[in-house]
């Protein structure tokens, strides 16, 4: 027996979020789970620019980093405000929806992988994830209306 798809594997996290604009009404409307890559934006949601301040490498995403500094300083203050750890909050983020099945996380060390499971028990007040969605603003909503003027 054939069972058809099951689930889509996209690119998704805080900072890339088009997929809310059609893939993810389409996986709710045909009961697929959604798979995301990427959720910490290869390194940035994880605490990029702490990483900086404590002399860490991070040469290869410079440019992204002073692009958008901004934001990620927002996001890594109120992480702090929170008492929680940057990709911590990413992925509790992610786990909020319930299409999401389990984020594809890339732990480098047992240590960032035993930490990541931290984000299974973060449970946010809606005004907090109110002021993170101001930081991470999605593209408006879901298509076609998120087109409309």
């Amino acid at each position: 027996h054939f069972m058809g798809l099951v689930s889509e594997q996209s690119l998704y996290n805080p900072k890339d979020r088009m997929i809310e604009l059609e893939v993810i009404p389409a996986c709710k409307e045909y009961g697929l789970g959604l798979i995301p890559w990427s959720p910490l934006a290869g390194g940035l949601l994880g605490g990029a620019l702490q990483k900086l301040a404590e002399g860490r490498r991070v040469t290869e995403k410079q440019e992204i980093i002073e692009k958008l500094r901004s934001q990620l300083q927002q996001y890594e203050d109120l992480c702090r405000e929170f008492g929680e750890k940057p990709a911590d909050i990413a992925l509790a983020w992610l786990l909020k929806n319930p299409l999401v099945t389990a984020p594809i996380i890339g732990p480098r060390t047992v240590d960032q992988l035993t930490g990541s499971l931290r984000a299974l028990e973060i449970a946010l007040p809606a005004e907090s994830w109110q002021r993170f969605e101001q930081i991470w603003p999605g593209p408006g909503g879901e298509a076609p209306e998120a087109y409309a003027w």
